[in-house]
């Protein structure tokens, strides 16, 4: 386009001196010349960018719609892989109880009961958008499911005023964490640490005793960095935070977070 309208200028301005002008008729012919060949030009490129405008403006589109899926498909995952751990716990024990004890039998199965329930409220939350119930939360609840797992826990943490994004991220930790250690472990002491760090972040640690290869009767043995895990790296990281996994002091296996605040 360029070249197609400085060939147009010369052309008319050789045409005009040809014909005898003078150097205003030469000089106003090419100024004409110019104008009329820049403003269909102008016209020509801002129709081409409109139009890529809203071929980008569709592209993103699509890529919110494929993210949003697979974020939903990320909260089933992690909310219904824990609650489905835990249920198959209760169930074994109740199983164990059943010959011996109808009471504390009953116990469990009214525990699974609600925490059925409790996995259709979190879905439904799910549903609506909702990430997570925070860091109080899930830490209760690992209490409840690692003792019935078996498994000894220990947290050490400090009260910190901890904003919702945080809390809720730490809180899908611990989720995650704890699940890991039920289903794949093998471990008979976990631990849970969270503390602030030097430059004004946390760093949430869970750590166990267990090997991974030796999972208790009736659990899922298999390799300890699952789906679970991958999506909860893509949370972390999309936080500006890093997740890192790898052996635990006592010879099991660590998770580790580290979050700015």
């Amino acid at each position: 386009m360029p070249l197609l309208l400085f060939a147009l200028c010369a052309a008319s301005a050789a045409i005009a001196w040809l014909r005898g002008g003078d150097l205003s008729t030469v000089l106003s012919l090419l100024w004409g010349t110019f104008c009329a060949g820049l403003i269909p030009a102008m016209i020509v490129r801002l129709w081409e960018a409109i139009r890529e405008l809203q071929r980008t403006r569709e592209e993103l589109a699509r890529a919110a719609v494929t993210e949003e899926r697979l974020r939903f498909s990320r909260d089933l995952h992690d909310l219904l892989g824990h609650t489905l751990s835990v249920i198959v716990v209760k169930a074994e024990a109740v199983r164990r109880l059943a010959p011996r004890d109808v009471d504390a039998a009953v116990e469990q199965a009214t525990d699974i009961e609600r925490i059925g329930r409790q996995a259709l409220t979190e879905v439904r939350a799910a549903v609506t958008g909702y990430r997570g119930r925070g860091l109080a939360a899930e830490l209760d609840s690992a209490r409840t499911a690692l003792a019935d797992a078996g498994i000894g826990l220990t947290i050490r943490t400090a009260s910190f005023g901890l904003p919702p994004e945080v809390d809720a991220l730490l809180g899908w930790a611990v989720r995650e964490g704890v699940t890991n250690v039920i289903r794949h472990s093998g471990a008979t002491r976990c631990e849970i640490e969270l503390e602030q760090v030097t430059d004004g972040g946390m760093e949430l640690r869970i750590s166990d005793d267990g090997g991974g290869r030796s999972p208790a009767p009736g659990r899922e043995p298999g390799a300890r960095q699952g789906n679970g895990l991958a999506g909860l790296r893509e949370r972390v990281r999309a936080a500006g935070g890093r997740l890192s996994t790898g052996s635990a002091p006592s010879g099991g296996f660590r998770l580790q977070v580290m979050l700015d605040t």
